[in-house]
């Protein structure tokens, strides 16, 4: 994951989560230990498409809908695949049988999050920085793949295991399947976009 996308998440996190509208780009900068020239630089396309308004040295996110999209549109999933293989379980063991460490993404996020589905899915994606013990608990098969390991950012388990909502929107919509449909349009609901 590019480090705008950290800055967007966290605009996102605060945002929707918290309802923290107003940020300052040193404090930014700060907390993930970036130069004031990287915030300046994510803070561009928003400023652009108008999801921000920036006055001196902070800004206020005014429209969460085009910074999901922003950050859905340029999230690159596929390029955060460490691991992925078939297994040939129901959804739910796959889950039970997952390290404690993980972070959960997509459906499974959304599942643990709201204890809820929207829809029956066929593919886990996580988060995952022990590939090891992953790959020893679901070792590499043949099939159609339906469990996907992605590169686990450094903040992102400061956020909790199924990260923020930003995060599990931009996940989702990175995945064409009809059922990631169906937890997006839930999503916005829940999000009040």
């Amino acid at each position: 994951m590019f480090k705008k996308e950290v800055i967007w998440r966290e605009m996102l996190y605060q945002s929707i989560e918290k309802n923290n509208f107003n940020f300052q780009q040193q404090e930014l900068a700060k907390k993930f230990n970036f130069s004031l020239s990287t915030v300046f630089n994510a803070l561009k396309i928003p400023r652009e498409i108008k999801a921000i308004q920036v006055s001196g040295s902070g800004f206020k996110l005014i429209n969460i809908e085009k910074m999901l999209y922003l950050w859905g549109t340029h999230r690159k999933l596929s390029k955060d695949i460490i691991y992925k293989t078939f297994v040939g379980e129901p959804i739910e063991k796959i889950e039970a049988n997952m390290p404690s460490d993980i972070i959960w993404a997509s459906f499974s996020a959304y599942k643990y999050k709201f204890k809820e589905t929207p829809s029956d899915y066929g593919k886990v994606y996580i988060y995952g920085s022990n590939i090891d013990e992953i790959k020893k608990r679901f070792p590499a098969k043949k099939g159609p793949e339906n469990l996907y390991v992605l590169k686990q950012d450094e903040y992102l388990k400061d956020y909790g295991q199924c990260g923020t909502l930003g995060q599990i929107f931009v996940d989702l919509w990175n995945d064409d399947s009809w059922c990631a449909q169906e937890f997006l349009k839930k999503l916005k609901e829940r999000i009040k976009i």
